[in-house]
């Protein structure tokens, strides 16, 4: 957990792409695209789903090309005042940490954000290319390095692209000391195969529903185990100022190979009030409806 002391709500701007399941982050300062017009139909052969989409190489190459970019600019002077530095790093709760860092700024707090070094070879969970979502292109990987009190754990970070852009964070949190990764249902190819996409809705309405304390615990139809970091954290986060969660960003997921289902995914405020986000990396086993944490991590 990076940040615990909550701070008053400061009001921001930001920009982001990518699905956003319940908002979408935008800043007012970036102009509407044009839309160009359609290119005339030609007789090239069309490229297939799998020449489309990253390899698994090519999404461990895109993810130590991010790392390099985002160390070199954690070394930029107050590099989160600058929207075109966020931008070329962030999307969606990545984006609302960026500009977190300028309350951090503002009531004389450290920045939040560490360099990272990372040790061994990243994992690297990635869909078949036509299972992507229709915006973008996404993977998960996971990788050991420090976090920001200095301990070597492993940490899950999921990856966005639009079209012509490249690899941007999403979301990005350790595993709690104990847990580990469950193993991914591979297809033959060795993509990871699609997640129950009601599930991963239901289940991250459970933990707005929670953390807003808003509804009655398992209206969704799951609930948080009793051991969950957010039932040890919500009491005392609970007692700063905290401002509910609006939504959250885009759920990035897998069957696991024992048929139950991992969820990626971070909550956020409104994107005019900013203050916080939570990531959580989650996991249902088969024919439970416990949600099980293998993973949080609080900014604010």
């Amino acid at each position: 957990m990076r940040g615990t002391w909550l701070i008053t709500v400061l009001v921001v701007s930001l920009s982001g792409c990518g699905v956003v399941t319940d908002m979408v982050a935008h800043r007012a300062d970036v102009p509407t695209p044009v839309t160009s017009p359609r290119p005339t139909p030609s007789a090239a052969p069309t490229p297939s789903a799998a020449e489309m989409g990253p390899t698994i190489p090519q999404a461990r190459q895109a993810m130590r090309e991010w790392v390099g970019k985002y160390n070199a600019t954690l070394r930029m002077r107050r590099w989160w005042n600058q929207n075109d530095r966020l931008d070329a790093l962030f999307v969606e709760a990545a984006l609302h940490e960026g500009v977190i860092e300028r309350n951090h700024e503002i009531f004389g707090s450290k920045p939040g954000h560490k360099p990272i070094k990372v040790t061994g070879t990243p994992t690297i969970y990635l869909p078949r290319p036509e299972r992507q979502q229709p915006i973008g292109e996404w993977f998960v990987a996971q990788a050991t390095y420090k976090d920001t009190e200095g301990h070597a754990r492993p940490h899950l970070l999921a990856f966005l692209r639009s079209h012509g852009q490249s690899f941007r964070l999403a979301v990005a949190t350790p595993l709690h000391w104990g847990r580990r990764m469950p193993k991914p249902r591979l297809d033959a190819d060795g993509y990871v195969t699609d997640m129950d996409a009601l599930a991963a809705s239901a289940v991250a309405h459970e933990y707005q529903n929670f953390w807003n304390n808003e509804k009655k615990e398992g209206a969704s139809g799951y609930r948080l185990a009793k051991d969950s970091y957010s039932r040890k954290a919500f009491p005392a986060v609970n007692k700063g100022a905290y401002v509910a969660f609006d939504g959250h960003g885009s759920i990035f997921g897998f069957r696991t190979a024992d048929g139950g289902s991992f969820f990626l995914f971070g909550m956020v405020n409104n994107p005019k009030h900013v203050n916080q986000v939570l990531s959580e990396a989650l996991l249902v086993p088969q024919g439970s409806r416990t949600i099980q944490e293998l993973g949080a991590d609080w900014f604010s």
